[in-house]
């Protein structure tokens, strides 16, 4: 077999397929392995040598990657490129495009290696020396292969915990936030794609900021948040890109930005809106270029950048294009994941799992001794409505987990304020001239609004069986359905 080098590139898959282990040699996975060169003899070869340890080799020439990779949806690629072949960046992004992540394995004759490295760009990959040892290979794909295989049991334990209501910190059996974490766990899987997080102020876009970078490839590397409303904006530019000294008036030092911080990691640009129109620009041309340069640095000083870009806003993205607060361009960058957080109010159901987490982190950080809620207490929590969302829940939480005597959170420990509107609740209004008939039917319709249309919930709390208020849905509404199909579908 000719000798080559090999350099490491890797990027994550997600979902990784599904492996096993062949009988006949044990450390062997059925991992799927596309061998690609314009070599048709030295292509076959190494897939029938990588298929003799067990897996699953195919081979296609370089102009087939793209195709074969589509249908055959490998784990490795094993790419052979030489130095006249300039687009391996391109043909790396363009698998990554298509939804193609898998484990990048450039190979190049030790003469090409420094031009084929220089295409393929951020980061310095890993080598392996000239002449290949088969057996160093195998090694490096075994160890691939146990990489894929974690990495697909840590995806099957998120979707567990989705199921369950949690991601990380994030709570929620609501499907609106199971829709939301099935969207991190994508965002965080496609590493290099720019996020949008959109919400009301208080739902939680820093968390589901942080956790995307914790569950990402560059959980590794900085985290660095900062909200645009808060830099001045003669300053803005120089807090985000640093400067050289002498760069203006002032710059008695060097200074790094905030990209230079988060270099190798996740920023996050929190209202994102608040960046003045003009730096959203340059904003656009570091991130797509990935080089960085200070104001005030000689032209071609940059330095590399691999930074993975967050952006929330409180406002709507589209919008704030429209009325030329964001750049278009700009707006489509980070038009390739948008994530709505919804607010709490449309997902009450959530308070509970939420109160019962609040609480046991509260207890802990106070060194308090409650460990729960009493039924009353959780009951006016959920018939607020939470303008602050879940900010706001969080801070009442913690103030009555400090004060509370007792291990369970009772209604005298919330605030005065939360108590009147949770005891208050949603209402309607009573016109004069309508019949009982048309108080007792809106008054049912309304009640159902608030149970989601759980009428099991519904019936307790008009104080009623279900048997009765199916007869009053059957006079209302003419729909006859079984009570005891229901009943078990809320219990």
């Amino acid at each position: 077999m000719e000798s080559n080098s090999v350099a490491l590139k890797f990027f994550p898959r997600q979902p990784a397929a599904k492996m096993t282990i062949r009988s006949n040699t044990p450390e062997a996975n059925e991992v799927r392995i596309l061998v690609a060169s314009d070599d048709r003899s030295g292509r076959e070869a190494l897939r029938d040598l990588i298929g003799s340890w067990g897996f699953v080799g195919r081979a296609a020439a370089n102009d087939q990657v793209l195709e074969e990779a589509q249908s055959f949806a490998p784990q490795v690629l094993l790419l052979d490129l030489k130095a006249q072949q300039n687009d391996g960046e391109a043909l790396l992004h363009e698998l990554q495009a298509r939804g193609i992540e898998a484990a990048i394995i450039v190979m190049a004759e030790e003469a090409d290696l420094r031009a084929v490295e220089r295409t393929i760009k951020p980061g310095s990959p890993d080598f392996i020396s000239k002449p290949i040892n088969p057996n160093n290979l195998r090694v490096v794909l075994n160890e691939l292969a146990t990489q894929l295989k974690v990495s697909e049991e840590n995806q099957r334990l998120r979707r567990k915990l989705i199921e369950a209501g949690t991601l990380g910190p994030i709570v929620g059996q609501s499907s609106a936030m199971h829709r939301v974490m099935r969207l991190v766990e994508e965002a965080a899987a496609s590493n290099s794609a720019s996020v949008s997080i959109i919400g009301e102020s208080g739902t939680g876009k820093k968390l589901v900021a942080r956790t995307i970078h914790e569950l990402s490839a560059h959980r590794d590397g900085p985290y660095v948040a900062v909200t645009c409303t808060g830099l001045p904006d003669d300053l803005m530019e120089s807090e985000l890109w640093g400067h050289e000294r002498g760069a203006f008036a002032g710059a008695d030092r060097r200074r790094e930005g905030f990209l230079a911080m988060a270099n190798g990691g996740t920023l996050l640009l929190d209202e994102i809106t608040d960046l003045k129109v003009e730096l959203q620009a340059k904003l656009l041309r570091t991130i797509e270029d990935k080089k960085l340069q200070r104001i005030g640095a000689s032209k071609g000083s940059g330095t590399p950048l691999d930074v993975r870009l967050i952006a929330s806003s409180s406002k709507s993205l589209s919008e704030a294009t429209r009325y030329g607060r964001l750049r278009e361009d700009l707006y489509s960058r980070l038009n390739t994941f948008i994530i709505e957080l919804p607010p709490l109010r449309d997902r009450l159901e959530d308070i509970p799992a939420l109160v019962e987490a609040f609480i046991a982190q509260s207890a802990e950080k106070n060194r308090k001794s409650v460990t729960g809620v009493d039924n009353e207490c959780l009951e006016i929590l959920r018939l607020n409505r939470w303008p602050g969302n879940i900010l706001q829940l969080r801070t009442v939480v913690e103030r009555a987990t400090v004060v509370a005597r007792r291990p369970l959170l009772a209604a005298g420990d919330l605030p005065v304020d939360i108590r009147r509107a949770g005891r208050k609740g949603p209402h309607f209004e009573l016109r004069i001239g309508e019949s009982l008939d048309e108080v007792e039917r809106e008054f049912i319709f309304k009640t159902l609004d608030f149970t989601n249309g759980n009428k099991v919930r519904a019936a307790q709390i008009l104080g009623i069986s279900l048997k009765t208020l199916y007869n009053r849905l059957v006079r209302y509404q003419g729909k006859d359905r079984d009570p005891a199909v229901e009943s078990s579908r809320h219990n």
